[in-house]
């Protein structure tokens, strides 16, 4: 069975724009013809102009849904052209007649308009002009330059629109506020798994120190307590200098030579990772077959490139525009590695990160050079951000 991806926050703005994009075409090619008739009764190239203001702003509308840039900017731009449309009506009018038999053909836009602004506005200010913009048109229907309507008839047109720009309201922040709450389930718990990742780290620790210090500290102390003879003391003696040996031994130990991590099990974990992250991730893997990498170095490899996705994922998104991202893992001859994590979206100024945050400069750069590896972080502000992890150190530099 398939598993399902969790709706992000991207993937909800994706939705919008491009059921604006739709809802744009629709509804200006159904409201075309009258622009067209009713613009003969308009002041001389006040018609024309309103309908290339506002058709173009649709097709802006559309081609920005379709490349995924720029689409707040232009819903705003929409938004704001037809609230001025509105409100420039009565008076660009010379001729009642035009409304004789229909509603101003801006009508027809109404729902364009208050989609617009649901999505390029904070709620707040989105959902004032939803109830706005349709009062201001139930106002012009009263006046002899919108057809003289019966307040009934005014009002119902602008409760028609208020109630189909509140649905489409009421929709956008339910699945913008679902898609947070799961941005933020995935952060927790990508967060408690590091710290009970840690915490296991640290109790196998622990318990080969306790076996350590159980096996050669304690037996020598009670032997060398317990010794009367000569024999017996040059037995303890022998047996302290051998705890110390092991002791040493132990504070400079390494993983042994056999404990290695394949690389293809190392890509094989990054991507069950992927599964469970929100925001995809286009997966490019090259030469793994036959690397193998020390156990320490693989699991700090892994680590590291989890925190460059998630970071990436908390950081990177710009709203209105698609981010892509990729992780490239490429195996160097039978024992080095490079994970890239890049992605395209807004970037930022490496040397303002302040020292205190813990995400780049523990978790990523210390974190590869405890275990003789490299870390390197190329960001630009508005182009985006590749973290390259590398293993060993200077592995790519080397002929």
């Amino acid at each position: 069975m398939r598993r399902r991806t969790a709706v992000t926050r991207e993937q909800v703005e994706i939705v919008a724009s491009r059921a604006l994009g739709i809802f744009g075409a629709v509804f200006g090619l159904q409201a075309l013809a009258l622009a067209l008739d009713q613009t003969a009764g308009l002041r001389p190239g006040a018609g024309a102009a309103m309908i290339a203001f506002l058709y173009g702003a649709i097709l802006a509308i559309g081609l920005a849904a379709l490349t995924g840039t720029a689409v707040r900017s232009a819903a705003l731009t929409f938004a704001l052209l037809y609230a001025a449309s509105i409100v420039v009506w009565p008076f660009i009018v010379d001729d009642v007649s035009i409304v004789s038999s229909a509603p101003p053909w801006l009508y027809y836009l109404c729902t364009v308009a208050t989609t617009a602004a649901v999505v390029a506005l904070p709620m707040p200010w989105a959902a004032v002009y939803t109830v706005l913009v349709p009062a201001m048109y139930g106002v012009v229907r009263l006046l002899p330059t919108g057809g003289s309507a019966s307040p009934l008839v005014a009002l119902l047109d602008a409760m028609y629109a208020v109630i189909l720009g509140v649905v489409v309201l009421i929709i956008v922040t339910m699945l913008r506020n679902a898609a947070k709450a799961v941005d933020v389930a995935q952060e927790a718990a990508l967060q408690r798994y590091e710290h009970a990742v840690r915490l296991h780290a640290t109790e196998i620790e622990r318990a080969k120190v306790d076996a350590l210090v159980h096996d050669s500290v304690l037996t020598t102390l009670l032997s060398a307590a317990a010794a009367g003879s000569h024999d017996e003391q040059a037995l303890a003696a022998r047996m302290a200098r051998d705890a110390m040996h092991r002791l040493d031994e132990a504070g400079a130990a390494q993983p042994a030579a056999d404990d290695r991590m394949r690389l293809p099990v190392l890509v094989r974990r990054l991507r069950a990772a992927l599964a469970s992250f929100a925001a995809p991730f286009t997966v490019r893997v090259v030469n793994t077959g036959g690397v193998e990498l020390p156990s320490d170095a693989g699991e700090a490899l892994y680590a590291a490139a989890v925190q460059a996705m998630v970071n990436s994922m908390q950081h990177a998104d710009e709203p209105g525009r698609t981010v892509r991202r990729e992780l490239r893992v490429r195996g160097i001859r039978t024992g080095g590695c490079v994970i890239e994590v890049s992605d395209n979206g807004i970037g930022f100024d490496v040397s303002d990160v302040p020292s205190e945050r813990l995400g780049v400069r523990v978790s990523v750069i210390e974190r590869m050079a405890n275990v003789g590896g490299a870390a390197a972080i190329d960001s630009t502000p508005g182009l985006g951000t590749t973290v390259s992890l590398v293993w060993p150190a200077g592995m790519e530099a080397r002929p």
